[in-house]
């Protein structure tokens, strides 16, 4: 189990998330932000401070957001940013690259 960022994060990316993450597991994206699952350590912390709700539990998550366990994961894989597991959020792990589906998201919302 990890927490996972969904879609009320894209074109917020408040960022206070990334202040209180003891283990710098949360990495900034072009139009959201991303957790890397294999680095979270599940304390929640970042859950309670978002302001927009874009942060669950992955074994929690409602239906329509299941996609974006995915799509949190994909972002670290080759085929977005190659980073596999940073080890901790810093200047040369920001991005303005996002998930392809991310990237395309007002297209792909107002289809759904």
């Amino acid at each position: 189990m990890a927490f996972v960022i969904v879609e009320s994060c894209i074109d917020v990316k408040d960022g206070v998330c990334t202040d209180v993450c003891p283990v710098d597991c949360i990495y900034e994206g072009g139009r959201m932000f991303y957790i890397q699952p294999d680095e979270c350590i599940n304390c929640a912390i970042c859950e309670s401070v978002c302001p927009v709700d874009a942060i669950m539990n992955e074994d929690e998550l409602p239906e329509k957001f299941i996609k974006f366990t995915r799509i949190n994961e994909e972002f670290f894989g080759e085929n977005v940013t190659g980073w596999g597991q940073p080890g901790g959020l810093t200047d040369d792990f920001r991005t303005d690259q996002d998930h392809p589906e991310v990237r395309l998201w007002n297209n792909i919302a107002d289809k759904e």
